[in-house]
């Protein structure tokens, strides 16, 4: 199997699981719908960029024992809407709106700079240093940041906080590391890195030339 497989069931059972626990606890408040209708929709828009732009580093061979445990790994994703729809609790319209907010730039991010990374390495390989890798060499991780910040702000609780830190400490950021640190061999790169923020963006300074030579393995988006 290849490892995206595992990603998509995940991505493509959110909804039902959401929609289940809220049946199963009879919550159908503003928090719980608003919940469904953010990461239910981030589930679906994965599943169409699979379709579209894939990444190809989801799509390695794997065996079902690593499938299941990466499947089981996403699965800590789901606390949120567990805790959030098993409290009862509803969220204050103020928390509600900056989720929401937080969520359109989130998704914004993640999906177009994925769209951008994967169109212009398919056209013309290389290190990408303009549009949205300008200032940020990882705003596809930024992206994915924020979308699940919105869904642990929704949950009222500490927990979902914890995981997604946990992910950023031990997947995102050693990924991220582990790019800069290939990317080392081009002389170009040192100046890039210079220039841009590993994952928040550099807003000043001069910006790297559209006319430098661009080199592959861009950051890939996570889970």
């Amino acid at each position: 199997m290849q490892l995206k497989h595992a990603i998509n069931w995940h991505k493509g059972l959110t909804t039902p699981f959401v929609f289940g626990l809220m049946v199963a606890y009879q919550n159908f408040t503003l928090g719980a719908w608003v919940y469904l209708a953010l990461h239910g929709t981030y589930g679906i828009l994965w599943l169409v960029k699979d379709r579209i732009y894939p990444d190809r580093q989801w799509e390695q061979k794997t065996t079902l024992g690593m499938g299941i445990i990466t499947f089981l790994m996403l699965g800590l994703y789901w606390v949120a809407p567990f805790l959030l729809i098993r409290s009862g609790v509803v969220p204050p319209l103020s928390l509600v709106a900056g989720a929401i907010a937080c969520n359109i730039v989130g998704v914004f991010l993640h999906y177009t700079s994925d769209a951008q990374k994967y169109y212009t390495l398919k056209y013309k390989p290389g290190l990408i240093t303009e549009g949205f890798f300008a200032k940020c060499r990882n705003t596809n991780y930024l992206g994915e940041i924020l979308i699940y910040s919105s869904f642990a702000l929704l949950a009222c609780h500490w927990v979902p906080w914890l995981i997604l830190a946990a992910f950023v400490s031990i997947v995102f950021v050693p990924n991220m590391r582990k790019k800069d640190q290939s990317l080392a061999r081009y002389p170009e790169f040192a100046t890039y890195q210079a220039q841009s923020g590993l994952i928040l963006p550099k807003l000043f300074g001069l910006g790297v030339s559209s006319n430098s030579t661009r080199v592959e393995a861009q950051s890939s988006s996570e889970l």
